[in-house]
């Protein structure tokens, strides 16, 4: 998301939130796609509030992937990429989040799914199913599978938020309906996607990360373009977050470019 009541950006017109939340981070998840295809005119002043170089992961509709299940996606799959087709370089990979009901005979399917799909998009995506991160054959298959389509695995780290019980409301909340799944730090492509969920207090999400600046900045070494995503039960402070984990990886990595220099949001007087 680009617009949370506690973020600086968030008293701008809503038209103007992203340009503001580009101006701290430059990638976003599009998880709204997820309940709906959005009109072609709203991708447009998407991309009109970002330069070309802004990365969008946008998540596939739940009609694709909850409720048909990867079959007989045709229709909602082409009014989807019509849709988007204004981000144009912008979109770095579509999105394709499971349900926790996908298991390890369903991975066929998957594979027939991603072979349909066109080439001038890349792929990434999240299962939530235990046994695809604890049972070896089952992780071999959904890896051959991804490898074939050149898609990437997202992994969703929930490790750090389920080491200690919930201490807030957010938290608690977030207890009942974050995946609870082992960790997991292999790339599959050259441009690996990571979702990571600390806490609500900083200093534990800190401390939760240090394993993926050590494995970003590894990345990076080896000419891979990661892209991260920090989340928080609250999501208060995850833009300021989020440049503080790039700053981590950069103080690591020195030729990594910095990021941009956040937009005021009052404007700028004389006196």
């Amino acid at each position: 998301m680009w617009s949370h009541r506690s973020w600086p950006g968030h008293s701008l017109p809503s038209g103007e939130r992203l340009r503001h939340y580009a101006s701290w981070c430059d990638a976003v998840e599009g998880n709204t796609t997820f309940y709906a295809t959005p009109a072609r005119d709203t991708v447009a002043s998407w991309a009109a509030q970002t330069d070309a170089t802004f990365r969008f992961v946008l998540k596939l509709p739940k009609v694709i992937t909850h409720e048909r299940r990867l079959t007989d996606t045709g229709e909602p799959l082409r009014a989807f990429l019509d849709a988007i087709e204004p981000l144009g370089p912008r979109v770095h990979a579509l999105w394709v989040q499971l349900p926790g009901s996908f298991a390890p005979a369903d991975v066929p399917v998957l594979g027939r799914f991603l072979a349909q799909l066109p080439a001038s998009h890349r792929y990434a995506v999240e299962v939530r199913r235990p046994a695809f991160f604890t049972e070896p054959r089952a992780i071999r298959l959904l890896e051959e599978t991804l490898t074939a389509a050149s898609a990437e695995w997202i992994p969703f780290d929930t490790t750090a938020f389920f080491s200690r019980p919930p201490t807030s409301d957010a938290e608690r909340d977030a207890w009942t309906k974050k995946p609870r799944v082992p960790l997991r730090s292999i790339a599959l492509t050259d441009r690996p996607i990571v979702r990571y969920l600390g806490r609500d207090d900083d200093t534990r999400t800190v401390e939760g990360w240090q394993r993926w600046v050590e494995v970003a900045a590894g990345w990076l070494r080896e000419g891979r373009s990661p892209t991260m995503f920090v989340h928080t039960p609250d999501n208060a402070d995850a833009p300021q977050l989020a440049r503080r984990f790039h700053d981590e990886v950069r103080a690591r990595v020195p030729g990594l470019d910095a990021l941009p220099d956040p937009m005021p949001v009052d404007p700028v007087t004389l006196f």
